[in-house]
């Protein structure tokens, strides 16, 4: 053995714990409480996303000058701008909203501008040739085209987000995931870490792995 229970403890009773733990009245708050945060700012960071993705998609030279700005954003480290968030909606659950949608909604705008941007010209003056309505282009032209790769930002921006949220609740919340992570991290209680790691990594897993398949079928489609 390299490690014993003092750093990592087995497989076998992280899931015994776990299954002890997911039920008890203790957790349950807390896993609503990181749900509740997480479905707020994943609804922002996909909606705001994908609306001004497309926007500054549309109108090139908006998105020419919104683009270097938004790579500079997405690049800047986050908790950075943690305290603001928190001058600005203080504690609570809006302060873990807005931070976890700031995480997500950047790297979906970005696709989505650029999946406009790949639309093939060719494609849509032959729309106009044949006179199709708008309602026809978007339906059998512009969708086809853009969707696939918005998708592909929608899976990103799920991982940032719930990167965003859990950190939002480690460093000034009281209630969530995070919370509990930060507090058996102080605590040294690593039945609790590696528990907690476990649950938020099958979560993680299974939701990116579903997200990954729908991605990969529509570029097959494509």
């Amino acid at each position: 053995m390299i490690v014993g229970d003092v750093a990592i403890t087995s497989p076998v009773t992280t899931l015994g714990y776990a299954i002890e733990l997911l039920p008890s009245s203790d957790f349950r708050p807390h896993l609503a409480a990181s749900l509740t945060a997480f479905g707020n700012a994943l609804l922002i960071s996909y909606a705001g996303g994908v609306l001004l993705g497309l926007t500054l998609g549309f109108h090139r030279f908006s998105g020419e000058v919104a683009e270097p700005m938004l790579g500079a954003l997405y690049s800047l480290p986050k908790i950075a701008l943690y305290p603001i968030i928190l001058q600005i909606f203080g504690l609570g659950l809006s302060a873990k909203v807005a931070f976890g949608a700031l995480h997500g909604v950047i790297p979906v705008a970005l696709f989505s501008m650029n999946a406009v941007r790949g639309i093939n010209p060719m494609h849509l003056r032959t729309a106009r040739v044949l006179r199709l309505s708008s309602i026809e282009t978007v339906r059998t032209i512009v969708a086809p085209a853009i969707i696939p790769e918005i998708v592909t930002g929608l899976r990103v921006g799920f991982s940032l987000t719930l990167l965003g949220v859990l950190i939002g609740e480690m460093f000034a919340s009281q209630h969530g995931m995070g919370f509990l992570l930060i507090n058996a991290i102080n605590l040294h209680d690593v039945k609790m870490i590696t528990t907690l790691i476990f649950v938020l990594f099958l979560f993680a897993t299974v939701t990116s792995a579903i997200l990954l398949a729908i991605d990969r079928r529509l570029h097959v489609r494509v």
